[in-house]
């Protein structure tokens, strides 16, 4: 019997993990264009299972290796035919000498999620840095 409703409980805890692992918006992209001195134009692609107003990625952000805040993106509705979806943030400034950024997202939801999109500026290439999800491992 203890055996059971031991089963009973790993089974429920599992399922509930995936359950709120499933709904988190994921970040597949971003893209990072020199537009003059410590300024950039970024675009970011997500995934998101949106299902409408209740439910939906509404925001992407720049963050450094500490937490700061360096670009924010609200995103206003939902894109539940549009799946991915890119969108961009102009004119953000980077301090100098930053030599690795991250991307954040959230869902309505979930919030945050916790893995993000590490950018190295330092790949950068005729003023420009696209990176994918699957190049590297999340951070």
């Amino acid at each position: 019997m203890k055996k059971r409703l031991a089963q009973g409980m790993a089974l429920f805890i599992l399922c509930s993990m995936n359950t709120v692992i499933a709904g988190e918006v994921s970040i597949l992209a971003a893209d990072f264009r020199h537009a003059g001195g410590n300024t950039w134009n970024i675009t970011v692609t997500l995934q998101h299972d949106d299902t409408g107003w209740d439910h939906y990625a509404n925001r992407w952000r720049v963050v450094d290796a500490k937490g700061n805040l360096l670009g924010d993106r609200v995103l206003h509705h939902p894109h539940v035919d549009e799946q991915p979806f890119t969108r961009g943030l102009s004119q953000v400034t980077l301090p100098d000498g930053i030599t690795t950024v991250y991307i954040e997202a959230q869902d309505k939801i979930h919030g945050w999620s916790p893995i993000r999109l590490e950018v190295d500026l330092k790949k950068i290439k005729a003023g420009r840095v696209h990176v994918k999800a699957a190049d590297l491992n999340h951070k």
